[in-house]
């Protein structure tokens, strides 16, 4: 974690806190890693760093809760996919499996992502299994291992994929699935073992993990696309007594909100990606407004390095969906939904995702609004620790596999 922690003020900024909440010409102040205050002319007291916002913007740092980085690496090398270390593609249950495993820390996409203001990232497991594994929540600082980056104490997550990737990963060998009927089933059968198998001296990890889930120990995550497989998954989760945190990706999400609503679940979603294959044939520009408009629980993510290095660009674009569907969400609220509605996804609401006191100071200094393209992060904050500067190479933070090429050249 960072180490060099400073009790820092932001002065006389534009602060979207996270909570709903918008103070204009106001300071935040930092100390020992945590928000303390925010608020008009607060105190410039002796041996704080203080920083000039006037004319900037300030706001949470962005956590992206679906994201690759580290287990589909960068740099993409065309005969490099089936390597990649996002998918165990031997059993369709791999609930067992962990993310944390397959990560590399060296992947230059995490500084990418870092001079993009995100500073929290939930790594999954892929897609193509029906119960991917286990997540795991990262900070976006350097490390040597992936231990060196870790979320402390952060809620255990676990992976599962209906649709066409898991039917299109197994049944071209000829093993189940094969369609989203044996998709469906193979959930049940699992769910139903995990119920009915508690003896003591059952040693299948896989099962013992799902257990945890129906505990209410794990929080359960979801790639799913169309509204008849979401609608059908929270009819699984009622049935066998576990909990979805959130869908992702959820393209037809809007179709079934009242669904979200009695489930109190999140969807997580792109703001604009269409068609790339059956399932998201419906997908629509203003499904992040809609969902936000009936009171769903909308956030944004990467699920690609590209739109990791960009996630306030991606809210941006949902919002202006949002606008030409007649809907106004106003910047102090959607930027909830890639800080604090992903913490809630993330189940880390209590710690990140808002500029409040007592909360870790993960803060963003932008060097104009947010939500338009020209913006940049201009510094970005970790636990009270500036670990990024955009105008001091010395917190440009470079990956090993970066080292002695021209900055041109940089991936």
């Amino acid at each position: 974690m960072p180490s060099n922690q400073i009790d820092t003020l932001f002065a006389n900024g534009t602060i979207l806190d996270g909570a709903g909440n918008r103070f204009d010409g106001a300071d935040v102040r930092v100390r020992d890693g945590k928000v303390v205050a925010i608020g008009n002319g607060l105190e410039r007291s002796e041996g704080t760093t203080v920083i000039d916002a006037t004319g900037r913007w300030i706001t949470p740092g962005i956590i992206d809760p679906h994201s690759h980085l580290g287990n589909a690496a960068l740099p993409f090398v065309p005969d490099e996919l089936p390597v990649w270390d996002v998918n165990e593609i031997t059993d369709p249950n791999g609930a067992d499996m962990r993310a944390e495993h397959g990560v590399r820390v060296q992947d230059p996409a995490f500084a990418r992502a870092l001079a993009g203001g995100v500073t929290t990232l939930q790594i999954l497991p892929g897609s193509a299994n029906l119960f991917g594994g286990r997540t795991v929540i990262l900070k976006n600082v350097t490390g040597v291992t992936v231990q060196d980056l870790k979320f402390p104490s952060a809620p255990a997550g676990m992976k599962m994929a209906c649709g066409e990737n898991p039917k299109f990963s197994y049944g071209e060998d000829g093993k189940a699935p094969a369609s989203r009927m044996g998709v469906v089933e193979g959930m049940r059968r699992a769910w139903a073992r995990a119920r009915a198998d508690i003896r003591e001296d059952q040693t299948d990890e896989r099962y013992k993990i799902l257990r945890a889930a129906m505990n209410g120990e794990i929080h359960v995550h979801i790639h799913c696309y169309r509204a008849e497989d979401i609608a059908y998954l929270f009819g699984m989760a009622r049935e066998f007594g576990f909990k979805i945190a959130a869908i992702h990706h959820a393209s037809e999400a809007y179709k079934i909100r009242d669904t979200f609503l009695t489930a109190d679940s999140c969807a997580v979603v792109w703001s604009d990606w269409w068609g790339y294959k059956l399932e998201a044939y419906d997908g629509i520009r203003a499904n992040a407004a809609l969902l936000h408009s009936s009171g769903v629980c909308v956030t944004l993510h990467s699920d690609s390095p590209s739109l990791g290095q960009r996630m306030n660009v991606e809210l941006a674009k949902a919002v202006a969906a949002g606008h030409r569907a007649g809907i106004d969400i106003r910047p102090e609220e959607a930027i909830r939904w890639i800080t604090f509605n992903a913490a809630r996804v993330i189940g880390l609401e209590d710690r990140i995702g808002s500029l409040e006191p007592g909360k870790n100071a993960d803060i963003v200094l932008w060097s104009g609004n947010p939500l338009s393209i020209y913006s940049r992060a201009d510094l970005v904050m970790i636990d009270g620790a500036m670990v990024y500067d955009r105008f001091d190479p010395a917190l440009q933070p470079i990956s090993d596999i970066e080292l002695g090429q021209p900055a041109s050249e940089h991936i």
